[in-house]
């Protein structure tokens, strides 16, 4: 089948000004991309009104079992299994909806519903994103070098290596370590090393013959220099970061991917809770980080770090569906242009994905958006769902616009 769009301005990701065009699809690609005034057959044809086409968004630190969304709070975190397994489900759609077409987890709630969820999607049995799945956060417990047995939390390097091969047997295609303590949950625990030298080598080795990558939870230096030994894929926020680990990290900057998620911080700063729930430390944490990510992250963008969006998005107070507002954090916070931000999430997070996805570019999958306005100027109406007017997912039309002229 082929499809045109037109009557368009496209962003195709790369950080360029939208320019005026249509694009041509077969199948489940990007077939051309074509000048403005071009008129090429087609079975159907969908008139952009003038709009911006561009690739859909990644967000690529995202935990589908934390499971508030704009749809539904929880207030509680840890969910039952079965509503875990519905949450995850709403999740996943409820992202889609907000322009999110791929998706990178930084982690689960539950064993297997990650791996389960993305055949589901693929098969197309559920509404959802493109997902590149993991498992339980694996940290560590008992002493160093005692086997306590458990496949997510034991110790030595044959213990990391047994939690590889079950994920790799389980469907999982990226495992998070937990390398650093969190101070938003514990004060003070961020410089904590969780794992061993030996431990992270292991990992990092039998995740290489697996053919599986390896997400960490990165805060001080030497948790950072331990990701990067073990050949991590994407570190997350290495807030702590000093001058030997971003020189470390933009030595490795053609291999990682670094996204510092400041969507959690703002929100937890923004956060009004009632008088019974005490978020004092996470606020702290959350006001620390980001006055050093403001320093950080532009040292490391001027580097050549590719650095993306996502924000560890699902608390109650940081609900999924508000992904987008990191795009606009990325402005405000870290010194980006809205089309670098933009472009950040498409096509940057499309080089995450490791699939031909996040640009408007023949031979690519046919993930797109059409947006009511220009957000490579004015990002913040990412964040407004009612301004997505078409979001196309492999060629097919998940949301179609009002009107849809098609022809014979």
């Amino acid at each position: 089948m082929r499809q045109l769009i037109r009557n368009v301005r496209i962003f195709d990701g790369t950080g360029s000004d939208p320019v005026p065009g249509a694009v041509l699809i077969e199948g489940d690609r990007i077939a051309a991309v074509l000048p403005a005034d071009t008129d090429v057959e087609a079975d159907s044809v969908i008139d952009g009104q003038g709009g911006t086409l561009m690739p859909g968004m990644v967000d690529a630190h995202t935990h589908l079992t934390w499971g508030s969304s704009v749809e539904k709070i929880y207030h509680q975190f840890i969910l039952p299994p079965e509503e875990l397994k519905v949450a995850a489900w709403r999740n996943a759609r409820v992202l889609l909806d907000h322009g999110y077409t791929s998706l990178y987890s930084a982690g689960a709630l539950g064993d297997q519903i990650e791996p389960e969820l993305a055949r589901a999607i693929e098969a197309g049995e559920t509404p959802g994103p493109r997902l590149v799945p993991s498992t339980l956060e694996r940290s560590p417990e008992g002493e160093e070098g005692v086997e306590t047995g458990d496949v997510f939390n034991g110790r030595g390097p044959e213990a990391m290596r047994g939690f590889v091969a079950y994920c790799a047997a389980e469907g999982v295609k990226s495992l998070k370590l937990v390398i650093s303590g969190e101070d938003a949950l514990k004060p003070g625990s961020s410089g904590d090393i969780l794992y061993t030298d030996e431990e992270m080598l292991a990992a990092g080795e039998a995740a290489k013959e697996a053919g599986l990558w390896i997400a960490t939870h990165a805060y001080s230096p030497r948790a950072i220099t331990l990701a990067l030994e073990a050949g991590a894929r994407i570190l997350y926020h290495c807030s702590f970061a000093d001058d030997a680990a971003i020189d470390a990290m933009a030595a490795k900057k053609d291999a990682i991917f670094y996204a510092p998620g400041p969507g959690v911080s703002v929100a937890a700063l923004e956060a009004s809770p009632p008088p019974h729930i005490d978020m004092s430390s996470m606020k702290a944490s959350a006001a620390e980080r980001l006055e050093l990510e403001k320093a950080l992250v532009p040292k490391l963008k001027a580097r050549g770090v590719r650095i993306l969006p996502g924000g560890d998005y699902g608390f109650p107070f940081n609900p999924h569906g508000r992904n987008a507002r990191d795009l606009e954090h990325f402005v405000t916070y870290y010194g980006f242009t809205p089309a670098e931000a933009l472009s950040a999430a498409t096509m940057l997070g499309g080089q995450l994905m490791g699939q031909q996805v996040g640009q408007v570019k023949p031979g690519y999958l046919a993930d797109l958006l059409l947006i009511d306005g220009d957000p490579a100027k004015d990002v913040r109406i990412m964040q407004d769902a009612n301004h997505i007017k078409m979001i196309m997912l492999g060629g097919r039309l998940y949301k179609s616009p009002a009107e849809q002229p098609v022809t014979a």
